[in-house]
Protein backbone atom coordinates (compact mmCIF):
# COMPACT_ATOMS: atom_id res chain seq x y z
CA UNK A 1 0.00 0.00 0.00
CA UNK A 2 1.08 3.40 -1.03
CA UNK A 3 0.55 6.63 1.29
CA UNK A 4 -0.86 9.21 -0.48
CA UNK A 5 -0.97 13.19 1.12
CA UNK A 6 -3.63 15.44 0.34
CA UNK A 7 -3.13 19.31 1.32
CA UNK A 8 -6.43 20.99 1.25
CA UNK A 9 -5.87 24.78 1.68
CA UNK A 10 -9.15 27.13 1.95
CA UNK A 11 -7.55 30.24 0.13
CA UNK A 12 -10.43 32.25 1.67
CA UNK A 13 -9.46 31.41 5.01
CA UNK A 14 -5.72 32.44 4.94
CA UNK A 15 -4.74 35.71 5.76
CA UNK A 16 -0.76 35.17 4.58
CA UNK A 17 0.89 35.16 8.46
CA UNK A 18 3.07 32.68 6.31
CA UNK A 19 3.39 30.60 9.34
CA UNK A 20 2.70 27.90 7.70
CA UNK A 21 5.46 28.80 5.41
CA UNK A 22 8.21 29.45 7.67
CA UNK A 23 7.22 26.17 10.22
CA UNK A 24 7.16 23.54 6.90
CA UNK A 25 10.25 21.68 7.56
CA UNK A 26 10.45 20.56 3.92
CA UNK A 27 9.87 24.13 2.36
CA UNK A 28 7.11 22.96 0.19
CA UNK A 29 4.84 25.43 0.57
CA UNK A 30 4.84 29.29 -0.65
CA UNK A 31 2.27 32.64 -1.09
CA UNK A 32 0.77 32.55 -4.36
CA UNK A 33 1.77 35.41 -5.47
CA UNK A 34 -0.92 35.27 -8.60
CA UNK A 35 -3.89 35.61 -7.30
CA UNK A 36 -5.39 37.25 -3.95
CA UNK A 37 -8.23 35.92 -2.44
CA UNK A 38 -11.84 38.04 -1.56
CA UNK A 39 -9.80 39.51 1.86
CA UNK A 40 -6.93 40.47 -0.29
CA UNK A 41 -3.85 37.81 1.06
CA UNK A 42 -2.23 36.19 -1.09
CA UNK A 43 -3.12 32.26 -0.28
CA UNK A 44 -0.77 29.80 0.66
CA UNK A 45 -0.22 27.03 -1.70
CA UNK A 46 1.43 23.63 -1.84
CA UNK A 47 4.27 23.71 -4.76
CA UNK A 48 5.93 20.46 -4.28
CA UNK A 49 3.20 18.03 -3.78
CA UNK A 50 5.78 15.17 -3.76
CA UNK A 51 8.16 16.83 -1.18
CA UNK A 52 5.55 16.74 1.74
CA UNK A 53 6.01 14.24 4.37
CA UNK A 54 3.05 14.62 5.86
CA UNK A 55 3.70 15.88 8.90
CA UNK A 56 0.48 18.26 9.63
CA UNK A 57 2.87 21.14 11.17
CA UNK A 58 0.72 23.74 8.64
CA UNK A 59 -2.29 22.56 9.20
CA UNK A 60 -1.44 23.03 12.99
CA UNK A 61 0.03 26.39 13.28
CA UNK A 62 -2.33 28.09 11.36
CA UNK A 63 -4.15 30.45 13.16
CA UNK A 64 -7.54 30.44 10.44
CA UNK A 65 -7.53 26.63 10.02
CA UNK A 66 -7.55 27.03 6.44
CA UNK A 67 -5.32 24.07 5.82
CA UNK A 68 -5.90 20.32 6.86
CA UNK A 69 -4.00 17.46 5.64
CA UNK A 70 -5.11 14.07 4.37
CA UNK A 71 -3.33 10.92 4.92
CA UNK A 72 -4.86 8.04 2.33
CA UNK A 73 -4.43 4.82 1.82
CA UNK A 74 -4.31 3.83 -1.73
CA UNK A 75 -3.72 0.44 -2.77
CA UNK A 76 -1.51 0.05 -5.65
CA UNK A 77 -2.79 -2.70 -8.43
CA UNK A 78 0.59 -4.37 -9.97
Amino acid sequence: MDKITKVLINEEFCKECLYCINFCPTHVLESDLTKFNSRGFHPAKLVNEDGCIMCGICAQVCPEGAIEVFRIKEEVKK
